[in-house]
């Protein structure tokens, strides 16, 4: 299968009256800008651009996939610009004309469709047709599209030449990871289960006895464990990473936890010379795999420049809070919050929909072609329906964010008033025996 970006510039034309068009499918035939190079588009393969960028994104990591999406968001400014400047001068009489057309991308993965000839079968003398990229109009809609923020699109990363340890090779940790080894980056790693650790050594990770030797030996050390005892207890426990410290070490706490903790441990690290970032991250297992994590840091300045080919090889984008360490933990609890609460009310309309005789599937067909549609609530569904509950983010964990967060409403006197329930939910789930599983196995602390 192969995939087909058209790009601007690129012209939707009449075939040559000796090429037929194949067999079957309603096509369109696309001349390439500045080549001899042409292809079938089949109809029902149009995609709207902006429902779609992010999955090409994710796709398509490289430069020059990259430098289409900028042109194309040049073109959306462009078009907004002049329509902005025509907007005043337009006569009551035009309100009966269409809106403006929203942008539009071609995608095919149906690589016999792609190459010139009289029947379905591939005509051998052409190549595949690879990652272009055209803008076409739709009938309905808005031009309005803001470009992605995106410091993971550029396949081309030079790896720093700092060395990096990474402690924690639970859901996240792994795909960072990873990802980290694959982009090149020399990368010791430990974890309290040794035997996780096996994989990465395979794929080039050295190995650290303890966390106050990856600190000794690496010039940045990341952290990714699961809540604020585990934070401290590395930190702060008999060969820990406070013992491994020295000036000018840099460590980074990737773990989402409180921002008393986060404000102890940065105070512990910078006592000895140490150089302290947290950066958290937004996400689950898949999207650390993807290497599409969202990154949120607060804390020393540098250390988060220092970190850069990191935070590129394993997120999709990052984010630096000013002002004190803590800030970002603080950003994501809140994020978890709204997250976790979110999946409890999705879990409750599915249950709500089966008890007054609806189709689950239809809610769901319904929902996800309405404002709320999204992957994260597609893909959540679809586990409660097909009572796939292997974690993503584990239950737990979003349940001790709702927690977290509750108490960081509490020391400023902010009601959460949907957060508490959402959490009491969650609470129930864990009772029954699904801390283990996926987030989205809430759901069952409303059938039992």
């Amino acid at each position: 299968m192969a995939t087909v970006h058209l790009r601007i510039g690129d012209l939707i034309v009449s075939p040559p009256k000796d090429l037929k068009k194949p067999r079957g499918k309603k096509c369109f035939f696309v001349k390439f800008f500045g080549t001899e190079d042409h292809a079938w588009i089949k109809v029902e393969q149009l995609k709207p651009y902006h429902p779609h960028k992010e999955e090409m994104i994710k796709i398509n990591k490289g430069k020059r996939f990259q430098q289409a999406v900028d042109a194309v968001e040049e073109y959306l400014k462009k078009a907004k610009g002049k329509d902005q400047a025509h907007s005043d001068d337009k006569s009551k009489s035009d309100k009966g004309r269409k809106a403006a057309k929203p942008m539009k991308i071609i995608e095919e993965d149906d690589e016999d469709a792609f190459k010139g000839g009289s029947s379905d079968k591939p005509a051998s003398s052409m190549e595949p047709i690879t990652k272009r990229l055209k803008i076409i109009e739709e009938d309905t809609g808005s031009t309005s599209i803001q470009a992605a923020d995106s410091t993971a699109i550029n396949g081309s990363i030079t790896p720093t030449d700092k060395r990096i340890g990474f402690l924690g090779l639970g859901l996240m940790g792994s795909g960072v990871v990873s990802n980290l080894l694959k982009m090149g980056h020399v990368v010791t790693v430990w974890n309290r289960t040794a035997e996780k650790c096996d994989l990465f050594i395979q794929e080039g990770a050295r190995l650290g006895r303890t966390p106050a030797e990856v600190v000794s030996m690496c010039d940045i050390t990341f952290s990714c464990v699961s809540d604020p005892k585990a934070a401290r207890d590395l930190v702060l426990g008999p060969s820990g990473v406070l013992q491994g410290i020295r000036p000018g070490k840099c460590y980074v706490e990737m773990s989402t936890v409180d921002p008393e903790t986060i404000t102890e441990l940065a105070q512990v690290i910078t006592s000895r010379g140490g150089r302290f970032l947290e950066a958290p991250v937004s996400g689950s297992q898949q999207l650390s795999n993807d290497g599409m994590l969202v990154i949120v840091a607060a804390g020393d300045r540098s250390v988060y420049e220092d970190c850069s080919s990191c935070f590129q090889a394993m997120g999709k984008t990052s984010f630096f809070i000013a002002g004190e360490a803590g800030n970002a933990a603080r950003m994501m609890l809140i994020l978890n919050m709204v997250q976790g609460s979110f999946m409890a009310t999705i879990a409750e309309g599915l249950t709500l929909a089966q008890a007054t005789g609806q189709s689950q599937q239809t809610f769901l067909d319904i929902l996800c072609q309405g404002q709320m549609a999204s992957t994260f609530v597609d893909q959540k569904c679809q586990n409660i329906l097909q009572g796939n509950f292997k974690p993503d983010y584990y239950l737990k964990h979003i349940q001790k964010d709702l927690r977290l967060a509750i108490s960081m409403g509490d020391s400023v006197n902010h009601p959460t008033p949907m957060a508490a329930a959402a959490n009491e939910v969650y609470k129930r789930a864990k009772a029954l025996d699904q801390s283990d599983n996926d987030m989205s196995a809430v759901y069952r602390a409303y059938i039992h």
